[in-house]
């Protein structure tokens, strides 16, 4: 049986943090993370979108600004930022 309530992501570690986000049909905007909700939808800041040139492999950059990526479009998120470890939980 299924819980009754649903947790969120937990991305409060990444918050304040670049992040290279991969969305479905092959695509990456790279931002740093300002807000996010239960749906993983995301707000992200001074963002732009990656474009690789087909055989040549060349990155382009087009300047977004502040965008909100729906949740159900990210496929991948990466850190560019260093995060801090989380506290390893003791057994005892």
């Amino acid at each position: 049986m299924a819980p009754k309530y649903q947790k969120g992501p937990d991305l409060k570690r990444f918050m304040d943090k670049k992040l290279r986000l991969s969305l479905n049909g092959n695509r990456k905007v790279v931002g740093t993370l300002r807000g996010y909700d239960a749906f993983l939808n995301v707000v992200l800041e001074e963002s732009f979108y990656e474009n690789i040139q087909g055989s040549s492999g060349d990155i382009t950059q087009e300047m977004l600004g502040t965008i909100v990526l729906r949740g159900n479009s990210i496929v991948q998120f990466e850190s560019l930022d260093r995060l801090e470890r989380l506290p390893v939980a003791s057994t005892s």
